[in-house]
């Protein structure tokens, strides 16, 4: 089976990697694909550039088996199809993620019936980090490193 995690991992944040690691354990023998957008959201001014994300997310997971990160632009269910995907893995902190991510699941499933997907709930200690909230921190230059893994820090710092 293989399944995708998308989203613009601006930048990847601890809450993005314990998605990924839970994910993992639970379907340890399957493929996972970090699904790094491009960033056509005009609601979402990328720091990063998406070479520097793919870079930090395969960093970031190497080591975790079955997991390999790649970039996309357009439909996600046309990356999916296109990929061999039948699962998409959406991180859940509260309402008003579950609300947008069961808007954007029903959408999905519209156009790619075939394709499920499964929600996973944050964990206690993620559930109020977000890389908007990175992104608005680090741009009043306040300290955002406690909801970043460690090897992100400095570069968002330089950035």
């Amino acid at each position: 089976m293989t399944a995708i995690f998308p989203g613009t991992f601006d930048p990847i944040t601890n809450g993005h990697l314990d998605i990924i690691r839970r994910f993992s354990r639970l379907w340890s023998d399957d493929k996972l694909i970090i699904a790094i957008a491009e960033g056509e959201n005009a609601e979402k001014k990328p720091i990063f550039t998406l070479e520097e994300r793919v870079d930090q997310v395969r960093a970031l997971t190497d080591g975790v088996r079955g997991v390999e990160a790649q970039a996309f632009s357009g439909l996600l269910t046309e990356f999916a199809r296109k990929t061999g995907a039948r699962y998409i893995i959406r991180g859940l902190r509260n309402g008003t993620d579950f609300d947008y991510e069961m808007e954007m699941a029903l959408i999905n499933r519209q156009l790619a019936p075939e394709i499920e997907t499964i929600f996973i709930p944050a964990a206690l200690e993620h559930m109020i980090i977000s890389s908007s909230a990175v992104r608005r921190i680090a741009g009043l230059r306040g300290n955002a490193d406690w909801m970043l893994p460690e090897q992100i820090r400095a570069g968002l710092r330089e950035k």
